[in-house]
């Protein structure tokens, strides 16, 4: 990438590192409190819906708005959330600031990637988008490395409302950042459609896409299948990793750490390699159901970990693979809301594991729970292979470009 795009990914950096703080802190305070695993699935339910669920309406304001201009207001009022939730706490007590700074700064985390992903592929159109995207996801992945052994170091030294008012300094620091790279690379973006009809206008819209372009609707429900596992796994890995296996909060940490390493590790790989899309699918959705059966098999904490590592390490790949397949084939005009209502469509399974989790952690235990998850994305992934193959004999995972496009493999 270019000098004057370094800025860039460093304000990416910079948000994911605040963000993660904040990811890591909610289910690890909860169940520190209740010492219930439920508790946690709940606390991560209400803490991510509000995140998933505001998708839409986030990706239809970047075809209003200029993306940029929301991309600042969502890092500067991240860290505005932060202050005052920590001001409320302090004047009325109660964790539930905690979910509530985690919830708006989730949804306001929404806004600054769907603003991101509408920049792309203008800011880099002379560039691979795969490579791009795998950039993209390192300088993302860079921060859930730092963020949380910075949050597991802090929590050592100090009281939990101090480390959220770091990530409230991270996000106007990232803020700088974006304001550094807009003088230096002085980005052309395509004005935005002037703002008309009313807002399920443009739901009906990217509804009508994910019907009617090929290869959208298998992939937005495999996409589930996988977050399914990613969200019982990030509701359930605090308790499971520091309750069932006993383990220490650094120990978590190192943990999550390597999580993203393994996935920085994967992501290089991509971008210094020419992999066909529908093999990097086919790979990933794979390795992420054998990753999820160790999670919930296992008997040690050394058999967990190598589960979540691949779990966790795979997940980007998946990643990488639905941002390029709907990058190709959603018309630009129309990316904003297209992608808003996918990502919120794949995403709602990650809060909903959460709500299983506290409901059913219970009775069948939190390893109950993920195998019973697995489960369904297995039988997830045989159903659309089946459906594919009766239907054209095509793949698991194939990609269909948009009429004009080539391969890129």
């Amino acid at each position: 990438m270019k000098l004057e795009h370094q800025a860039f990914f460093q304000s990416l950096f910079i948000s994911r590192l605040a963000d993660q703080i904040l990811l890591f802190l909610v289910p690890l305070v909860i169940f520190q409190i209740t010492g219930s695993v439920g508790w946690s699935g709940v606390a991560f339910f209400l803490e991510t819906l509000p995140r998933y669920a505001s998708f839409p309406i986030c990706g239809a304001l970047c075809d209003r708005i200029s993306p940029l201009r929301l991309l600042h207001t969502s890092q500067v009022c991240r860290a505005a959330a932060c202050f005052a939730g920590m001001a409320a706490y302090a004047a009325l007590g109660g964790i539930f600031w905690l979910i509530a700074i985690s919830a708006v700064c989730g949804v306001l985390t929404s806004q600054g990637i769907m603003a991101r992903e509408v920049m792309l592929p203008q800011v880099f159109s002379g560039q691979r988008f795969e490579k791009v995207l795998s950039y993209t996801q390192i300088a993302d992945q860079l921060g859930m490395v730092l963020g949380p052994l910075v949050a597991g170091f802090l929590l050592s030294i100090w009281p939990w409302e101090y480390v959220v008012l770091l990530a409230a300094a991270l996000f106007l620091a990232a803020d700088a950042a974006v304001i550094l790279w807009e003088r230096a690379a002085r980005p052309r973006l395509a004005e935005p459609e002037a703002a008309s009809g009313h807002w399920a206008a443009s739901l009906v819209t990217a509804a009508r896409h994910i019907v009617r372009l090929p290869g959208l609707i298998d992939v937005v429900v495999l996409a589930a299948a996988v977050n399914l596992i990613i969200g019982v796994t990030l509701a359930t890995s605090a308790a499971m990793v520091t309750g069932i296996h006993g383990q220490t909060e650094f120990f978590y940490a190192v943990l999550q750490a390597a999580g993203a390493v393994a996935t920085v590790v994967i992501l290089f790989g991509i971008a210094q390699t020419t992999v066909p899309l529908g093999v990097l699918g086919s790979v990933s959705f794979t390795m992420i159901f054998l990753g999820a059966v160790m999670t919930g098999a296992g008997t040690g904490p050394f058999l967990y970990a190598t589960g979540f590592v691949v779990v966790v390490g795979f997940d980007k790949m998946f990643n990488v693979y639905i941002r390029s397949l709907r990058q190709r084939i959603i018309p630009r005009q129309d990316y904003g809301k297209t992608t808003g209502l996918i990502v919120m469509l794949n995403n709602l399974s990650q809060p909903l594991a959460g709500l299983l989790v506290g409901v059913f952690a219970g009775l069948s235990g939190a390893g109950g729970v993920i195998l019973a998850l697995s489960a369904v994305m297995g039988l997830t992934g045989v159903l659309i292979t089946v459906v594919r193959w009766r239907r054209n004999g095509a793949s698991v995972l194939p990609l269909r470009p948009a009429p004009g496009d080539q391969d890129a493999d």
